[in-house]
């Protein structure tokens, strides 16, 4: 088995991708080779709500010599707030993860509908059929119907379509009631992974509100936090390692690991390119716990 390791000083890791499997624009061997040309070492695949792509990613990456690990962003609530939890390291065969995926894919095909019909009512019609057709074996979501949209001629630019129909607030913008937190968290640990907070900075919250998520994540079993995801100015990611820091303080836990990520979706992005974050010196990386984490259950293991 080739090591979960990797060195900050000269290994170029990206935990949080997105491939055909959910909403990426790559394959999963697209992304691999990919990540392979931009000599990342250590990646994961975390397809929103599946994990269809990982056998195809960890062929590619036994292939081209990247350690591909198994992953997943998982949507959930806390409280009221959609947020997302990465599960890294995880054994795709878990019966409990299984399921929780199943439930989010009729959750996902549902407001796909609901999404469709608002679009209809604002004049958009075959919105359904456009975004599956973009989506192939994946479930629709909101960056499909972009893509429709801008493909229809409806709008400019993917950009356009979320700040018009389907961003926050917006025509599009449908309530799912997700699993809550603590459930996810479970689900994670249970097929024998790591449950980290993902984007901890994208969810416009103020500071006393992303201190008490960060304290509430790590009271219900998370593991680690996603401390860059893309690239992001410096003093931000001071900023979340002090709220971080504080959060764990609150509830009287031990600071957690860090992991890191560009949330790769499709080429032309370079603030979310493959390997395009570091993690700062002295942090602890999240694969540390990857050799100390044990849920009874064994780790997926990688291609040789």
């Amino acid at each position: 088995m080739r090591a979960l390791l990797a060195d900050l000083k000269t290994d170029l890791v990206d935990l949080h991708s997105h491939s055909t499997a959910s909403d990426g624009i790559l394959s999963p061997a697209q992304l691999v080779s990919r990540a392979n040309s931009l000599s990342v070492t250590l990646m994961a695949l975390t397809d929103h709500d599946t994990v269809d792509g990982v056998a195809q990613a960890q062929c590619a990456g036994e292939h081209a010599g990247i350690t591909v690990v198994a992953g997943i962003e998982f949507s959930t609530l806390w409280g009221r707030r959609p947020i997302h939890i990465l599960g890294l390291n995880i054994q795709p065969t878990s019966a409990l993860l299984q399921r929780a995926i199943g439930l989010r894919q009729t959750l996902r095909c549902e407001r796909a509908e609901r999404i469709a019909r608002q679009l209809h009512q604002c004049g958009f019609h075959g919105a359904l059929e456009g975004a599956c057709g973009l989506a192939g074996r994946a479930a629709p979501g909101r960056p499909h119907f972009a893509r429709w949209l801008v493909e229809a001629g409806h709008v400019v630019d993917s950009a356009r379509a979320f700040k018009r129909y389907l961003g926050t607030g917006r025509v599009g913008d449908v309530r799912v009631e997700w699993p809550q937190l603590a459930e996810t968290i479970d689900t994670i640990h249970a097929a024998g992974g790591c449950a980290v907070l993902a984007h901890p900075l994208k969810y416009r919250l103020t500071r006393t509100q992303l201190q008490r998520l960060i304290s509430d994540f790590l009271r219900s079993g998370g593991d680690a936090l996603e401390l860059l995801c893309g690239r992001q100015n410096p003093a931000q990611t001071r900023e979340l390692s002090a709220l971080i820091t504080a959060g764990a303080k609150a509830v009287q836990l031990p600071v957690p690991p860090s992991s890191l990520g560009s949330d790769f979706h499709q080429p032309g992005q370079a603030w979310r390119e493959l390997g395009c974050v570091h993690l700062p010196q002295g942090v602890e990386p999240v694969w540390n716990l990857w050799h100390t984490l044990h849920r009874g259950l064994q780790s997926h293991p990688l291609p040789v």
